[in-house]
């Protein structure tokens, strides 16, 4: 079972429900060492003293913060005693619409569990309750030294805890980007065919459908180097589309799009990798998403030849 990398109470009116925390999603990344070049030897980090160039052991340093003319030192256990809470309450005081919470506020996803077999009727009660209303509970509490905003929603028959950025630290996009569209006008036949590129290429949201097929390139390739292969390289980035063009690069789209639904007959050699992909998610091809543009073709070719037999 994993370890729960926080426990408290959440606290709505006079109700308490003491849970546990837990990590809700892992990293796939391919984690690499650092080496020095020509050998074997590892590059480690290393906490030194500035001014001597001494290493300093974990338990000697001290967090401090510069105000200007001196450093004023603050002790893990005195950030402990200022918290709200001291920590180990999440009060929720209020409950919003989901529909209220734009997706730029979200950042990590938690479940959380009731903190004893005592407690899971009060754990049952608020997340039906946030089931059938649709919405979430807002609160705030403090974990590792940081205070977090919160979302606690009810998802799948389970409470989940969605840390939430502050307000202020949203930027405007407005001011991060310049050239954002303000009163760009486009002609009704063009935002019609861009509506009817949208809906010919409507997919029904499975996320089993999609794959980190970037990790799964770097461990082809490392697999390969490790064996003295050659990887094949990616494709090239699709040329922009120019504004004079536009009107033939979204019928051209429409009709491709349309094509390989339509014909079962459609050459696979006219298709895009990602139209390509497409099929092979349709033909439930295993191992998809590590396959190139000519593997792909390869295995939807077979695909049809045995459906054809």
């Amino acid at each position: 079972m994993a370890r729960p990398v926080w426990s408290g109470t959440v606290t709505f009116g006079l109700v308490s429900l003491p849970v546990q925390m837990f990590t809700a999603t892992d990293s796939h990344t391919v984690r690499f060492h650092q080496l020095q070049r020509g050998t074997s030897d590892r590059v480690r980090n290393k906490r030194v003293n500035e001014r001597t160039g001494d290493e300093v052991p974990l338990d000697e340093i001290v967090k401090a913060f510069d105000d200007g003319d001196e450093y004023v030192l603050v002790e893990p256990d005195e950030l402990d005693d200022i918290a709200p809470g001291r920590s180990k309450t999440l009060e929720i005081t209020g409950f919003v619409d989901l529909s209220q919470i734009e997706p730029v506020f979200f950042d990590k996803t938690y479940y959380l569990g009731p903190k004893g077999k005592e407690y899971t009727k009060v754990y049952a009660l608020l997340e039906k309750a946030l089931a059938e209303a649709d919405r979430a509970g807002i609160a705030t509490f403090v974990m590792r030294n940081h205070q977090y905003l919160v979302a606690v929603k009810a998802e799948g028959g389970i409470l989940t805890l969605h840390t939430l950025h502050w307000a202020d630290e949203i930027r405007d996009p407005r001011e991060e980007i310049d050239g954002l569209p303000q009163k760009t006008k486009v002609t009704d036949r063009e935002l019609k065919m861009a509506r009817q590129l949208v809906d010919t290429l409507h997919i029904d949201w499975n996320p089993d459908d999609f794959h980190d097929t970037y990790q799964e390139r770097v461990t082809a390739l490392i697999d390969a180097k490790r064996k003295g292969e050659e990887v094949e390289k990616a494709e090239p980035p699709a040329k922009s589309t120019n504004v004079v063009d536009l009107m033939d690069a979204l019928k051209a789209s429409v009709d491709r799009a349309k094509k390989p639904a339509a014909s079962s007959d459609a050459s696979l050699d006219d298709l895009t990798k990602t139209e390509l992909y497409r099929l092979a998610t349709d033909a439930g091809i295993p191992g998809r998403s590590s396959m190139n543009r000519k593997e792909l073709v390869k295995a939807l070719g077979g695909a049809r030849r045995r459906k054809a037999s």
